[in-house]
């Protein structure tokens, strides 16, 4: 009997077989262990989106087995391999539930070399890229994050998917502490999950967050593209989130109303839209101005803020009719966050 095995299995690598082993399972007669590994080993469906390989999740290549993403995002050792491998076929087992059985990985660990294989990017735990804040990012799977995919596909029955089909929205709301930047960060990354090419713009050019949600530089963005001192250059893609890029404020002008209020800015999202699916627009709180009308006019659409137990009905309803005059009102969201 030839034993040639261990040095293919060597000259291979660790991943590679538990490519070529997923291959075999689903070969097998037993009807259990056949149903596991195609589980363990399906192929992604992507959406086509056309951004290039990120940094901290790139697309993973079709048919890599569970227990190969594994080795590779070093979650698991070749000598823990065995041990699951053994488990996994001795008890019937997926491979991922065997892994988490042994105590090597954690559930959030194979849901993640799950999210790889379906081309569903978020980033993994302990992953610092951004802010904890964008939490579709790092709990993609909390209730949280359901309520606001929830609000994604209300948004895409009213607007994005509507007829005529609309890509841009501004997200309007009362006062500072509204949870607005919030918002329009995750609603952004729910948007990119989905396949879309997405584009977030900090159009609040008093006090902008997106650069210090997204941890990006904020000196150049929105406010020199204005002030026709900067190019498109300015926009900064999101390793690890696929088809999705920031556009920052940039540096805090005197006139920010003026900027906002000239044909350039119109022109500008005209542009940006034949390059994304959607464009979500972060605004500055109506309480400090008009520019929320001016961006919101633009955008041709709003969707409006307020905070439970904070927001006043009349400051509500004064600004829908300021939206209103000027936009299409798409929804409100009462925010609890």
């Amino acid at each position: 009997m030839s034993r040639s095995r261990a040095p293919v299995v060597q000259k291979e690598g660790i991943a590679e077989v538990l490519d070529r082993l997923a291959g075999v399972l689903r070969n097998r007669k037993d009807p259990q262990a056949e149903r596991a590994a195609d589980r363990d080993a399906a192929a992604p469906i992507a959406r086509g989106a056309q951004a290039a390989p990120e940094q901290h999740n790139p697309p993973a290549k079709r048919n890599r087995s569970i227990g190969a993403l594994l080795v590779d995002s070093g979650r698991l050792s070749p000598t823990d391999t065995e041990a699951v491998l053994r488990l996994a076929r001795d008890e019937h087992l997926r491979f991922g539930d065997a892994a988490v059985r042994l105590g090597l990985v954690t559930r959030a660990d194979v849901q993640h070399a799950l999210a790889r294989q379906f081309d569903y990017p978020y980033l993994a735990p302990g992953d610092d890229t951004l802010s904890p804040e964008v939490i579709a990012a790092y709990a993609p799977f909390s209730p949280a994050v359901q309520a606001l995919r929830d609000l994604r596909t209300q948004l895409m029955l009213r607007w994005t998917d509507a007829e005529p089909p609309r890509k841009t929205l501004a997200l309007v709301s009362p006062g500072r502490g509204d949870g607005r930047s919030y918002l329009a960060a995750n609603l952004a990354v729910v948007f990119s999950q989905l396949g879309e090419r997405t584009l977030l713009i900090d159009a609040d050019l008093r006090n902008p967050r997106q650069h210090e949600i997204f941890r990006i530089p904020g000196r150049l963005g929105l406010s020199a593209l204005l002030a026709r001192r900067g190019d498109e250059n300015v926009i900064h893609r999101i390793g690890g989130l696929l088809g999705l890029s920031v556009l920052p404020a940039g540096a805090a002008p005197p006139n920010p109303l003026e900027l906002l209020s000239r044909s350039g800015f119109g022109a500008l999202l005209s542009g940006l839209s034949a390059q994304y699916d959607v464009i979500v627009l972060d605004t500055p709180a109506s309480e400090l101005g008009t520019d929320f009308q001016s961006v919101a006019a633009a955008a041709g659409g709003a969707l409006l803020i307020t905070r439970r137990n904070v927001t006043r009905t009349a400051d509500a309803q004064a600004l829908s009719d300021s939206v209103a005059a000027a936009a299409v009102v798409v929804g409100a969201v009462i925010n609890d966050h």
